[in-house]
């Protein structure tokens, strides 16, 4: 198993982003008065216990009530943050951090080393049933612990003393220090997770902050919270908001009218609202390292293991229509799986996703679908397809969804029912595998083909749509354990495992995918993550 396995589900995750706001130097003379942020989100908060979370929108709210060793300036780069130093090992496999002994809980506990190995040891604890816990397999017996192989008391992080913590890699992490600053890493409070039990991060009241903020007014299921300042959070002087109303609106048509109205200070945008609103000075176009696709469940559809049949549905859809003619909000055609931002070729500089490309696996030409679909229909005895397709009841989504179901409609004896459910329920779905087929994001959370590709190597929690490949299975191993040290090597074996991914059609690409934002003007030091966890607002502040 390799060692980034998979996140961010939907809307889910790199760490190399664009500053795309203004940050100019604050005064307390420009400062509003009313520091308090109104802010849309597109979907609901599914948990708020970190081991447990998938979406973006639950990261972003654990970002920002939380906080780690490391935490991204406004460039996206790592800095100290609960640590006030870090001593790495001459070979880049152990790190001893030094705390910060006034950073306290929202509780008053005090944050201490513990709070890091009681979190990490839950992550991979197999009880806990974290789907994120592959991301920590390149801690010393994280693997084999998640497996069940060891007890959580080997992992290779300790607490030589209350405020000193030590991680030991099993081999040198180049982007380690960004995973460090990604809420998964973050430290649990071992007190209020026994004290709350299965309840712990299924409402406001059930949880407990280490961040800038602390979440109220969140039942588990309603669709507006209230982020508060944290009176306790170490740096609570530089934390300027007081506090934040998300609300969420699955129509953008809903929070662009409160933003209008002026009772929302940021929106997104779909369609004809960009064209309108793309030469205005708070509007940013915000395209994410993040992909959409088809995705089509062998397990519940028997004719998809035919490869012809799966080449048939991807030929059938124009990447082209769908990005201009229907989503209109800057996403762009996929170029594969993994999108733009995933790195550079060491020898050339060329892109990931250009060194990759595979023409056939995301091209629009309908007589050739239609004569692989009669050809999968021969060869399976199969004579029609009918399934349903499951979405989201975001506007995008449903956009979408209408699109691919006239798309494919087109195709011989092929028909195409859509259900979009709530959010949470999809995810929900789509985890079990509950699906026939389905439209999936994924956003990584660090810039590294890796983060993309090894969502489909055999044993991810995230394969759960019956693709199956022993040679690019085995090129995913090659890449991380035996050529990790050697980039040239390892970007061979990676390009070679994206290309078999996209011949073999393991998935459909559709879009790169855009989020396209109108944000008022006196709004600062809004910095966005095109390829992590969007939004941390603990510098953001009101100007006058």
């Amino acid at each position: 198993m390799s060692l980034t396995k998979k996140i961010l589900t939907t809307s889910t995750i790199i760490l190399t982003g664009v500053s795309l706001a203004a940050c100019g130097k604050k005064s307390d003379a420009e400062e509003s008065k009313n520091q308090t942020l109104n802010w849309s989100e597109t979907t609901q908060l599914s948990t708020q216990d970190p081991s447990l979370a998938t979406d973006t929108t639950s990261f972003q709210a654990l970002l920002n009530t939380g906080d780690g060793l490391y935490r991204l300036d406004k460039n996206n780069k790592p800095k100290l943050s609960l640590a006030k130093s870090v001593k790495e090992s001459k070979n880049g496999t152990v790190y001893d951090f030094d705390l910060r002994k006034n950073a306290k809980w929202s509780n008053g506990d005090p944050v201490t080393a513990k709070d890091f190995v009681y979190s990490y040891q839950r992550t991979v604890t197999p009880a806990t049933k974290s789907q994120m816990a592959f991301y920590l397999y390149q801690i010393k017996n994280a693997e084999a612990i998640n497996k069940g192989q060891k007890s959580p008391s080997t992992l290779g992080v300790t607490a030589p003393s209350k405020y000193h913590l030590r991680i030991q890699l099993t081999r040198p992490l180049s982007y380690f220090k960004n995973l460090l600053a990604w809420p998964l890493f973050f430290p649990q409070n071992q007190n209020a997770v026994k004290k709350y039990g299965k309840l712990y991060g299924t409402q406001a009241k059930y949880t407990v902050s280490s961040g800038p903020y602390t979440l109220t007014k969140w039942t588990g299921n309603n669709k507006a919270w209230t982020l508060v300042k944290n009176k306790n959070y170490w740096d609570a002087k530089n934390v300027k908001l007081n506090k934040i109303n998300e609300q969420v609106s699955e129509s953008t048509t809903t929070s662009y009218n409160l933003f209008q109205a002026g009772k929302a200070d940021e929106t997104g945008l779909t369609g004809e609202q960009v064209a309108a609103n793309k030469n205005k000075a708070g509007y940013h176009a915000r395209l994410s390292s993040a992909i959409r696709r088809l995705e089509l469940n062998q397990n519940k559809i028997k004719a998809f293991k035919n490869l012809k049949i799966r080449q048939a549905f991807s030929y059938a859809i124009s990447r082209q229509q769908l990005a201009n003619n229907v989503l209109k909000d800057g996403s762009i055609p996929a170029k594969g799986f993994v999108p733009s931002g995933m790195g550079t070729n060491p020898k050339t500089g060329a892109q990931f996703e250009n060194d990759a490309y595979v023409k056939s696996g995301v091209s629009y030409d309908l007589a050739k679908a239609k004569k692989l679909l009669k050809e999968g229909y021969k060869e399976t005895g199969v004579n029609s397809i009918k399934v349903d397709l499951l979405v989201s009841d975001d506007d995008t989504s449903k956009q979408t969804a209408e699109f691919l179901q006239s798309q494919l409609d087109r195709l011989p004896n092929v028909s195409v029912s859509v259900q979009s459910i709530p959010y949470t329920q999809l995810i929900s779905r789509q985890t079990a595998g509950n699906y026939e087929i389905t439209v999936k994001n994924w956003q990584a959370v660090v810039a590294d083909p890796i983060n993309f590709l090894d969502v489909f190597q055999k044993g991810s929690s995230y394969l759960n749509n019956g693709w199956n490949n022993d040679q690019f299975n085995k090129l995913l191993n090659e890449s991380e354990n035996v050529y990790g040290n050697d980039p040239v090597k390892r970007w061979s074996k990676l390009v070679q495992a994206e290309k078999i991914l996209i011949k073999d059609q393991g998935t459909i690409p559709l879009v790169q995918t855009a989020h396209p934002q109108l944000l008022k003007t006196n709004v600062k030091n809004v910095s966005f993550n095109p390829t992590g966890v969007p939004y941390d607002f603990k510098n953001v502040y009101i100007a006058q």
